[in-house]
């Protein structure tokens, strides 16, 4: 038989079936997007359906892991969340349809039987020991009979037609001895049931497909209208590895946390297996939904590149509004994630840094470090930052003694403030690059961060002026 491709009457219906058995991947989330982008584009609807069925390893927490990542993405379904879980009896159902089909038998062997019976063949795999023994059905496992001759076409939108021969599917178990139906079974009845006709996933789940076209066949007939098909290409790391959740960081909560904006990273996954027809990458939202094409994707494996993803994050960043930056950074500037007190932080005093943070971050959890010297006592002084700044140390006691001076006398504005230490640097015979090194070590704590006379002019004449104190005391005691 063959998976036709030809899917049913209407607009599309498209499904996104995650089980919770972990954090949300971002393989996960490229499916669930690419099936949003599907919907979205040709008027379809975009189904969510949980696939609780593995008792023994969803957790309700992964559940509601998965819904509130889809929704940090705006990938919000037409219908759902639906649970397999709660369609136990339509699953039973169908499994006596197919009993009595013909279609399935009883199996008792174990694991250790079958290995032990076929440890030399050439083929491995299951070898039909119970086919025709006659197994009694209740408590044992139950298998389908595949056809011995012949072959199934996957028809995929992606691949284009793929062959499995028979001969090399082996009768594979439907239900469990305990009477739970498997993944494969479970996931034919649900989406006849709703009248799925585009299945959009990754492409490990295709050497299922064939046994899913199988049980499809019996349960609708020869005539039945199967859902097109399209496998989405493998995520590798930088060493072509698949994408591993002991090895990878592949949790989208994870980069969420980090301060990831949802536009950007949606805009990044997109890019994963498919690409903008005129090579752009930053591609607003509803463009996506314009251009995207299920045809056009590629199935060589795409590269989840966390560098490539900062950088999309990154100007998504700095085309934000100031005022929406500063929004969006709110859950950066506050406890827990924030390192000073609630009490210690001024809206007023981040709005007038903000533009000069916006322009430096990539993510927004950069920001508390670019800014932590404005609402802390004392700067967090980097100690490697401390002895780079300060290894010419005669040069670095002159800056600071020669900035002490500045800070007492000087208008306490940017432009100033760079003008005077700009002499400074010159009458050491450094570069301005070079000499203000220790005074921003001294009063920011870090050798990088938001422009240095912009800073102090923020930061204010009195508490500049202490911690530039402080440093020239501390240089000239370990001198």
């Amino acid at each position: 038989m063959a998976g036709d491709g030809a899917g049913g009457p209407g607009p599309p219906r498209v499904r996104f079936a995650p089980s919770p058995t972990g954090y949300f991947h971002v393989g996960s989330a490229r499916t669930a997007l690419f099936n949003w982008l599907f919907a979205r584009q040709s008027g379809g609807t975009f189904i969510l359906r949980i696939e609780d069925t593995d008792v023994e390893r969803n957790r309700e927490e992964w559940v509601a892991g998965i819904v509130s990542a889809m929704d940090w993405l705006a990938l919000t379904p037409d219908e759902g969340p639906f649970r397999q879980s709660a369609r136990a009896e339509d699953h039973a159902r169908a499994v006596d349809r197919l009993w009595e089909a013909g279609a399935l038998y009883a199996c008792d062997c174990t694991r250790q039987d079958i290995e032990a019976r076929t440890k030399d063949n050439a083929t491995p795999g299951y070898d039909g020991w119970c086919r025709a023994r006659g197994v009694e059905r209740q408590g044992h496992a139950l298998r389908f009979k595949v056809p011995h001759e012949g072959e199934t076409v996957v028809h995929d939108l992606v691949r284009g037609d793929v062959h499995f021969p028979h001969s090399a599917i082996e009768d594979f178990v439907v239900v469990k001895s305990n009477g739970q139906p498997l993944f494969v079974l479970a996931n034919v009845v649900d989406d006849i049931d709703m009248a799925v006709t585009h299945v959009i996933r990754g492409e490990d789940l295709l050497p299922s497909t064939p046994k899913a076209l199988l049980i499809w066949g019996v349960l609708q007939g020869p005539e039945a209208t199967i859902p097109a098909f399209a496998h989405l290409p493998m995520l590798v790391n930088e060493k072509r590895q698949k994408l591993s959740k002991r090895r990878d960081p592949v949790a989208v909560e994870l980069y969420r946390d980090a301060g990831y904006l949802p536009d950007a990273m949606r805009n990044y996954l997109a890019l994963l297996g498919w690409s903008h027809p005129e090579g752009r990458e930053i591609i607003p939202v509803a463009e996506l939904i314009d251009r995207f094409r299920l045809e056009d994707v590629n199935h060589s494996p795409a590269f989840f590149d966390v560098t490539k993803l900062r950088h999309v994050n990154g100007e998504y960043v700095r085309a934000m509004a100031v005022d929406d930056f500063v929004e969006a950074a709110a859950p950066w500037t506050t406890p827990p994630r924030a390192p000073w007190p609630e009490q210690s932080f001024d809206r007023l005093v981040f709005v007038r840094m903000a533009p000069l943070v916006q322009e430096r971050v990539a993510v927004l959890g950069e920001v508390p470090g670019m800014v932590d010297f404005l609402f802390l006592d004392e700067p967090v002084i980097d100690e490697r930052s401390w002895a780079e700044a300060t290894s010419d140390t005669a040069m670095a006691e002159a800056v600071l003694a020669g900035a002490v001076e500045v800070f007492r006398t000087t208008a306490f504005e940017a432009d100033a403030l760079h003008a005077a230490i700009s002499a400074v640097a010159e009458s050491v015979g450094r570069k301005l690059g070079r000499a203000q090194a220790p005074i921003r070590v001294a009063v920011t704590g870090r050798s990088v961060g938001p422009p240095l006379f912009e800073s102090l002019e923020v930061l204010g004449r009195p508490r500049a002026l202490a911690r530039v104190e402080a440093a020239l005391g501390r240089l000239r005691s370990a001198s």
